[in-house]
């Protein structure tokens, strides 16, 4: 065996349990699979000598694979009459402009910041899936006029700083407003394209320059990781999404909870080196 395919053999194994991972979470949570490949890939990427840019380069990546997760799991869901389709066209300009914006104030961040915000805002929002009542709400609608423009362009803007699809404060904000747990992981699968096609061109200007990357990348995104993942997610986002009808409400809250907490105490742990 060559020794540079043998030397690329791990990589590729981490690449392939991260998609199927990232590619089944996306489904069952409609979160785009980016709180899965974010640390997996910062990891992998520190593991081959890339630590410098492991954060960026991480959700670089995430973002882009995002957009082929997010239509695959949207159009499962969609199927099943769980997407808003009024919602989704009323947000998704705002989270555009955001995740525009979130993408290139992570280009100016430096890499333990961006775990911090990643850790940090994770780690809130997990607590409230996992100890707030089912029946919590803030309001029964959506809001609308200029409460949907700020809070659609801060959505976006920390979906681009985070890489992730939208989902994980999608679901979050769409349950506080008197939506169905199953009707909000639907629509915010929608949001993932939305997010992840502007942010991810943005982390490709803003890593255009710097040194140091990943072989065969474009800026912060790199295509091999780019290209294994979106094959992965893409094929078993629809399991996922299968799964999350089978579930009932307060347990598919519960687990999304539990699964963003491990998470995030791991990357709090690497942003404090402990």
């Amino acid at each position: 065996m060559p020794e540079t395919l043998q030397d690329s053999l791990p990589l590729i194994f981490a690449l392939l349990a991260a998609g199927a991972a990232a590619g089944v979470t996306a489904g069952l949570f409609g979160i785009g699979g980016g709180v899965v490949i974010v640390p997996t890939l910062a990891f992998t990427f520190t593991q081959l000598g890339y630590e410098a840019v492991s954060m960026h380069a991480a959700v670089g990546c995430s973002l882009a694979t995002i957009v082929v997760t997010s239509i695959r799991s949207a159009m499962s869901h969609h199927k099943r009459g769980a997407v808003d389709l009024d919602i989704a066209r009323a947000w998704i300009p705002w989270i555009i402009l955001g995740a525009i914006s979130g993408a290139f104030i992570a280009g100016a961040l430096p890499r333990d910041a961006m775990r911090g915000v990643f850790a940090g805002v994770l780690f809130l929002i997990s607590w409230q899936f996992i100890l707030g009542s089912p029946d919590w709400t803030l309001r029964e609608t959506m809001p609308s006029g200029l409460p949907r423009a700020g809070i659609g362009t801060g959505l976006g803007a920390l979906s681009g700083v985070m890489g992730i699809g939208g989902g994980t404060f999608g679901v979050l904000l769409m349950t506080l407003c008197g939506q169905s747990v199953h009707r909000a992981v639907g629509t915010a699968a929608s949001f993932g394209a939305a997010i992840g096609f502007p942010a991810a061109i943005g982390f490709m200007i803003t890593g255009w320059n710097v040194s140091d990357l990943p072989p065969y990348s474009l800026g912060y995104l790199n295509l091999p990781a780019i290209l294994i993942i979106a094959v992965m997610t893409t094929s078993l986002a629809p399991l996922g999404a299968l799964l999350a009808h089978r579930l009932k409400a307060t347990t598919l809250k519960r687990t999304f909870g539990i699964a963003m907490l491990l998470i995030s105490l791991n990357m709090l742990r690497l942003t404090f080196g402990f």
